[in-house]
């Protein structure tokens, strides 16, 4: 297979991840989704790595397996939580585990993937940052860790540029997905008002972020690294309340 053509998605069974999957394998690529379940998308290109991504030791088996049967060229981390807690009730044991998701798991994956990139001469990395990352009430540990891949991946853009690896991140804001559910109710006078406070008028869907995806990954965005890409409808340009 292709190494051009072999992507690595976490959080791949569900919601954004779940669209950037669907839009891969429409593209041509071999898909492998790393995620606490199995995918329900039937293709045969498409193959899963069932694994927690917040326990460390199991994300190391993970990622050694994804290195050994797979020559990955394009990295996509989009597994998130989001564990919301005003700030007198956060608990350290959630910063914890969102260090390990959004960052540790990072830094596996792509140490894990980098000789396959390194030895092709061609590597995409986008990690999956949030609005929040400009900061939301209840979001601390959310907040800090997607707020922490940015300086992650600006410093990873200017040590593999030479290798021909690009590393940028999206940031999405209010999108409908199962864990924005977890957080506002369906079909509520909450979810009506924070439509009505994004300028564009509407929550984002999963589409619209995968799209973003896919111009940070094309073969052509070369010059394209370290940047940080709002998919928000305006929601980054002022506050917004959730």
């Amino acid at each position: 297979m292709s190494a051009a053509k072999v992507a690595a998605v976490t959080g791949g069974s569900a919601g954004i991840g779940k669209a950037i999957c669907e839009s891969l394998l429409a593209d041509g690529y071999e898909v492998i989704s790393l995620a606490r379940r199995k995918s329900d998308i039937a293709h045969p290109k498409m193959h899963d790595i069932e694994v927690d991504l917040m326990d460390r030791a199991a994300t190391g088996e993970a990622a050694r397996e994804l290195a050994r049967r797979f020559e990955v060229s394009t990295l996509i981390h989009n597994a998130g939580v989001i564990r919301p807690a005003l700030l007198p009730e956060v608990d350290l044991t959630d910063l914890d585990a969102l260090v390990n998701l959004h960052l540790g798991a990072a830094v596996q994956l792509v140490q894990a993937t980098l000789p396959a990139m390194r030895a092709q001469r061609f590597g995409r990395i986008v990690l999956m940052s949030s609005r929040a990352a400009l900061g939301a009430q209840t979001r601390t540990s959310y907040s800090a860790t997607k707020a922490g891949m940015l300086g992650m991946a600006r410093t990873w853009a200017l040590e593999l540029a030479p290798h021909g690896i690009t590393v940028n991140l999206v940031a999405p804001g209010p999108v409908h997905t199962e864990m924005f559910y977890d957080v506002i109710p369906a079909g509520s006078e909450r979810e009506q008002k924070l439509a009505a406070s994004i300028p564009v008028g509407r929550i984002g869907e999963a589409a619209d972020v995968a799209r973003a995806v896919s111009f940070f990954i094309h073969p052509d965005a070369g010059f394209v690294t370290g940047q940080m890409l709002y998919v928000c409808g305006g929601a980054s340009l002022g506050s917004l309340s959730l």
